[in-house]
Parts: structure tokens; sequence; C-alpha cells
């Protein structure tokens, strides 16, 4: 079963790089592992692509060896395990508030006994069967060892349950969600109410409070350096959407150029 490589940089303390993709383009994919990334994240949560559609992107990943980390529009058990037999690497989960629910994901996409995935064996991540069904083989604990989870911390609720979510086995970094999270924030009351930042100094003191480990977005390369110092992991930077920046640099140029 193919390692993963995001996992491979939790267990060491080191910075995953990821990159994330919200568009059916699969030369992103390439480009991505071209040069030094560790994983994708595929975000079907907000974007809207077809099943066809992320098993070829998961077949991308695969065949470019960089793992995709899908945020899947359904917490469906058995949509969720299909995305790991199609050969996703992990899921990033958002809205875990409390610990039941991040029981739940667990759950869903381990085998026993640390969950209750459903047992196929003849997907993408078996190699379609071929190291599954023989005597010796090691699927199922290679299958629990290598699939990572996620967990967004987006709500007040999240904030007052980190221990309790971040005590769950099977969850290996808290991720702060800082639009919703903000969001929520800026209309709370009570004794609850926090700013952002004190938000994420508390995330980052529980994740290694636990032994976890913890990340967030950023809005520049600075804040992406800031977090890491802070112990981040996991801070994604470059995306599609920043193809933008291309054709607006090219719209400069032509400017200049009176074209």
């Amino acid at each position: 079963m193919r390692k993963s490589k995001v996992l491979a940089k939790l267990h060491n303390n080191q910075f995953a790089r990821i990159c994330g993709l919200g568009h059916y383009l699969p030369f992103f994919i390439k480009y991505a592992a071209q040069y030094k990334y560790d994983g994708i994240w595929l975000d079907i949560e907000h974007r809207a692509m077809t099943d066809r559609e992320v098993q070829a992107l998961l077949a991308f990943c695969h065949l470019n060896d960089i793992d995709c980390m899908v945020r899947p529009p359904t917490l469906q058990r058995t949509r969720l395990y299909r995305y790991l037999e199609d050969g996703a690497a992990g899921f990033m989960f958002p809205f875990i508030s409390n610990a039941d629910a991040a029981r739940y994901v667990v759950n869903c996409v381990k085998f026993p006994p640390m969950g209750n995935r459903g047992i196929d064996g003849a997907g993408l991540d078996g190699d379609f069967g071929v190291t599954v069904w023989h005597p010796g083989s090691t699927y199922f604990e290679d299958a629990n060892n290598e699939t990572f989870i996620v967990a967004q911390i987006e709500t007040v609720e999240a904030l007052a349950n980190l221990d309790e979510i971040a005590s769950v086995p099977g969850i290996d970094l808290l991720f702060v969600g800082p639009a919703d999270l903000g969001r929520r924030l800026s209309v709370a009351e009570g004794p609850n109410k926090m700013s952002l930042d004190e938000a994420v100094i508390k995330v980052a003191e529980v994740a290694k409070k636990h032994g976890k480990a913890w990340g967030r977005t950023a809005g520049s390369i600075a804040d992406v350096e800031r977090f890491r110092a802070m112990g981040a992991q996991m801070v994604p930077w470059g995306g599609d959407f920043a193809l933008m920046n291309v054709l607006k640099q090219a719209s400069e140029e032509m400017d200049k150029a009176n074209l």
C-alpha cells in the first residue's frame, strides 16, 4: 500500500507542504508533485465535482506519488470510505465540534479495531485486490496506519471541547478554519469569547499537550512562517485560485506593451 508523505512529515515534527485544488485540473497534480508538495487538499465541500472526476484526480495523485487530502461534502459512512478505496490518503473534516463527532469520523474511515470501516479490498488503495487477498497481507493494518484525519476547529463549541477532541485516537491534526471560526467568535458572547489569535494559540497548546499536529490557512508567506514558528505542521500555500495571478501578470505585461 502507498505510504502517506503527509503522515511521515507529521510523525517527524516536520512541515507538510500542502496546496489546494478545487477544480478538475489533472495537470495541477503533476505540477504540485514536480515542485515538492507532499499533498493536495481537494476541496469538494465547497466545489462541485462528479464521482468520476474525483476518482480520476485520486488516480492521478497515485500516479504522481502525492497525497490527496479530501475535504468531503458528506459524512455519509460508505461515501467516506469509498474515497479511501479510490486512493485518498486522508481527510480534512469540517466542523468537528465535539469528541462524538471526532469518534464518528474515525469509526467511518478506520478498519477494526480502530473503527468500523467496511471491507472491500478491490480498490486502488489495495492495488485492486492484488496486495489484499492473499495470506500474510497487512492491508488492514497498513490502511489504518497510512490514513490520516484532520479535524477542523471552526466553532466556539469546538474550542470549548478541544481537549476531548484532541484525545480521540485516530485524530492526527487540529486545523483552524479562520473564516468560519473567526466569524463565529466575532458574534460570540459570554465566557467563551476570545479573539481568533487567542484561539489559534489555544489550539497550538492543546495539540502539543496531546501529541497531535495542528495547522491553519494563511494569507501571506509571512503568516506561513509565523505559524510554523508556533509549531504548525500544515499551513496550505498555493492553489488553483492563484492561477488568476498568471493572467493578472500577463495582462499587466500587455498593458505596458500597449497591446
